[in-house]
C-alpha cells in the first residue's frame, strides 16, 4: 500500500520535476493577464488605454502591451453590424498606438479594410442572393412534400423562413460565405501579431 500515491503526490512529483518558474515566466503570468484585463476595460470604455499602461514600469509594460494585444486583435472580426464595425476601429486604433512599426501595422490594415470593405458590398448582395435562393429551394422542397402526401389540396401558404430546415440550410449557407473572408481575417491577424 506505502507505494501507491494519491493523484496530489504524482502531480508534485511532476511540478517538482519540471523545476521552479524563471523570473520571466513570473512576470508574463503576472503582467500578461493584467493586459487582457484592461483592454477588455478598454473595449468597455471604462479606461483610456494608453493612460493606463503608463502606470506600469519599463519592465513590465510590454507584457502589459503584449496581453492587451492579444485581446485587441482577436476581438477584430467581420464588420456584421454596427457594433463590430465600432470594436474594429477602436482595437485597431489601440493597436496602432501599442505597436512601433506603424507603416507594416498600415499596410496590413488596408488589406483587412479592403476585406470589410468587400464583405459590407459585395458580401452583402451575396447573402440576399443566398438568402432568396435558400428560401426558394426549401420552399419547393415542401411544397413537393406536401404534394407528395395531400394531393391537389397542397394550395396551403408555407411560412418558409419560419421551418427548421430553411434556418439550418440557410446558416449552412451564411457559415460558407463567410468563410472565405474569415480565412482571410484570420491570416491578418497573424501578420498583426507579427509586427513589432
Amino acid at each position: 500500500m506505502s507505494e501507491m500515491k494519491s493523484a496530489f503526490e504524482r502531480a508534485m512529483e511532476r511540478a517538482e520535476s519540471l523545476g521552479k518558474a524563471s523570473d520571466e515566466e513570473m512576470k508574463k503570468w503576472k503582467y500578461l493577464p493584467e493586459g487582457e484585463k484592461l483592454a477588455a476595460k478598454y473595449l468597455q470604455d471604462e479606461c483610456d488605454l494608453l493612460i493606463e499602461m503608463d502606470k506600469y514600469d519599463d519592465v513590465s509594460r510590454p507584457l502589459v502591451a503584449e496581453g492587451a494585444q492579444a485581446i485587441l486583435i482577436n476581438n477584430i472580426d467581420l464588420p456584421r453590424n454596427e457594433q463590430a464595425k465600432k470594436i474594429n476601429k477602436k482595437s485597431m486604433e489601440a493597436i496602432k498606438e501599442l505597436k512601433r512599426d506603424k507603416a507594416s501595422l498600415e499596410n496590413v490594415y488596408t488589406k483587412l479594410r479592403r476585406v470589410f470593405s468587400h464583405y459590407e458590398q459585395e458580401g452583402e448582395q451575396q447573402r440576399r442572393q443566398a438568402y432568396e435562393a435558400v428560401k426558394s429551394d426549401v420552399e419547393a422542397k415542401i411544397r413537393q412534400a406536401m404534394q407528395q402526401q395531400m394531393g391537389a389540396q397542397a394550395n396551403m401558404k408555407i411560412n418558409v423562413e419560419a421551418q427548421p430546415q430553411f434556418q439550418q440550410e440557410l446558416r449552412r449557407v451564411m457559415i460558407q460565405l463567410d468563410s472565405q473572408y474569415l480565412t482571410l481575417l484570420e491570416e491578418y491577424k497573424q501578420e498583426i501579431m507579427t509586427i513589432s
